[in-house]
């Protein structure tokens, strides 16, 4: 196979799997994607799945020769190509989107070049990813900002998310490694990406981050608030894998509301908003100044009120307000949108939504 026929089919596979990845006249897409895999790597993905398989499952199922299979996948995986897990002394592969995917998975690879490719590419990427529902990710407020007289579903606490799991993995982020490459450095800590895992040890083997105890993840969130960092992680109810901690300045999620003017409710999943009592601000400005991280609260005749259609409910504006003026309120049913179950529930209903079939990859 011709190198650019490898690329050009695995760029539609990849805009064939729900998360999509749009074709662009300039094909900054395929540059993309040649910093990423060998041609052969690129047919090798295009035969892979969204659900895990062993490396004997592949060859019986693709035809594919299953001497050294194991070893390209491997190999694969440990470029952040697709995605391995091992249990019970078995390996498992299964291919992974753009994003959240590969695109992050790049973190050892990334350089000037890859950086400015991805800058290219990035307005056309978001404004076909974030123009559908479900989004990819959901607000985890503050924990200690929600009132107590209302009870978060377990998929809303940090805390739950956190219980649930027994392997932490910390990592740079990598949009604040790229924005660094592209002379736009974050003045927040770099190290600020929790991966989780169920199972003990899942990270012990890991090529990028450090292995941390749950004490030292909460600990971390804590941190993280303290900086004025957005909690994130996946638009499911189960299995999430991950806790992003994002900023206004580089989150690539974040940056498409401020920059790209896209809605944040189509953005990012959250399921409070703060409220301002008027009588109660003394109009400091530090809700807006310091905390807020997506131009959701606006000065009026001297006090400040949040823009609700804006507010991702993060809780971060609530700690630090000197009055105790601010407040968060759980959204009514109407305004929420539960997030689909599984990450397999939220494939199918964003395949739906972009009116996609990824029967086959499935």
């Amino acid at each position: 196979m011709m190198n650019d026929e490898a690329y050009n089919k695995l760029a539609k596979v990849l805009d064939t799997l729900p998360n999509g990845f749009p074709a662009t006249e300039s094909g900054v897409e395929i540059k993309l994607l040649k910093k990423i895999f060998a041609p052969e790597q690129a047919d090798l993905f295009c035969q892979l799945r969204l659900t895990f398989e062993t490396a004997e499952q592949i060859a019986a199922r693709t035809g594919l020769p299953l001497e050294d299979l194991e070893k390209k996948l491997i190999m694969m995986a440990a470029g952040g190509q697709i995605f391995m897990t091992k249990m019970n002394k078995m390996r498992y592969f299964r291919t992974l989107p753009w994003l959240f995917g590969i695109y992050e998975f790049q973190l050892n690879c990334l350089d000037k070049e890859f950086a400015l490719l991805h800058k290219e590419y990035e307005p056309f990427y978001h404004r076909q990813f974030f123009s559908q529902k479900p989004q990819l990710m959901q607000t985890l407020a503050i924990e200690e900002s929600i009132p107590v007289h209302q009870e978060a579903l377990p998929y809303e606490k940090v805390s739950t998310i956190i219980e649930n799991n027994e392997s932490f993995l910390l990592n740079e982020c990598i949009c604040k490694k790229e924005r660094g490459l592209l002379d736009q450095p974050c003045d927040r800590p770099l190290e600020v990406c929790l991966f989780m895992a169920p199972f003990p040890g899942v990270f012990d083997k890991s090529r990028t981050g450090r292995v941390i105890t749950k004490a030292e993840a909460y600990e971390l969130l804590k941190k993280t608030e303290e900086q004025g960092l957005v909690h994130l992680t996946s638009n499911v109810q189960l299995g999430q894998i991950y806790i992003c901690n994002c900023c206004k300045c580089c989150c690539g999620v974040l940056r498409s509301i401020n920059e790209f003017g896209i809605p944040a409710p189509l953005v990012i999943n959250s399921h409070y908003y703060a409220e301002i009592n008027p009588d109660e601000c003394t109009g400091c400005g530090i809700c807006t100044d310091e905390r807020c991280q997506v131009n959701a609260i606006t000065e009026e005749e001297d006090v400040y009120r949040i823009v609700q259609e804006r507010c991702i409910g993060c809780g971060l504006c609530i700690g630090t307000c000197p009055m105790e003026a601010i407040r968060l309120i759980h959204k009514d049913q109407a305004g929420i949108a539960p997030p689909p179950l599984t990450e397999d529930a939220w494939f199918v209903a964003r395949g739906a939504a972009r009116g996609i079939d990824f029967s086959k990859f499935r």
